[in-house]
C-alpha cells in the first residue's frame, strides 16, 4: 500500500488549505486513516483520524477548525484545515492502517505513512 499526499502549501493566517491523500496497491481494504504534523523541533503529533466507518478524533488544537473525511471507494482522506494559525506550520503526514488480503486464506495488517507535505502558516 503506498500513500500519496497533495496540498500543502503557504497560506495567510486565517487562511484554509485542504489535504489529500490516496492509497493505492492491490489487494487491500482500508481500516482508518488520518494525518499526523512534524513542527521544527518537535515530535510527530496526531492531528485526526478516521476509521472506514466515519468515525472521527482530532487533536484539541484543532477541533473546530480542522475536519477531516475519507472516501473509501477513492481510498482517499482529505483533511479541511480552516482559519489556520502559525502554529499549524508543519510538515503533514497521511497514515493508513490497512488490511492487505491477497487471497482468502492469506491477509495481514499494515500500517503505511505518506512522504510529507509541507504547510506554512506565517507570523
Amino acid at each position: 500500500v503506498e500513500l500519496v499526499e497533495s496540498g500543502g502549501g503557504l497560506v495567510q493566517p486565517g487562511g484554509s488549505l485542504r489535504l489529500s491523500c490516496t492509497a493505492s496497491g492491490r489487494s487491500f481494504s482500508i481500516n482508518a486513516m488520518g494525518w499526523y504534523r512534524q513542527a521544527p523541533g518537535r515530535e510527530r503529533e496526531l492531528v485526526a483520524s478516521i476509521t472506514s466507518g466515519g468515525s472521527a478524533i482530532y487533536a484539541d488544537s484543532v477541533k473546530g477548525r480542522f475536519t477531516i473525511s475519507i472516501n473509501i471507494p477513492k481510498n482517499t482522506v482529505y483533511l479541511q484545515m480552516d482559519t489556520l494559525k502559525p502554529e499549524d506550520t508543519a510538515v503533514y503526514y497521511c497514515h493508513a492502517a490497512a488490511l492487505v488480503q491477497p487471497t482468502i486464506e492469506s491477509s495481514w495488517s499494515v500500517e503505511e505513512w505518506g512522504q510529507g507535505t509541507l504547510v506554512t502558516v506565517p507570523s
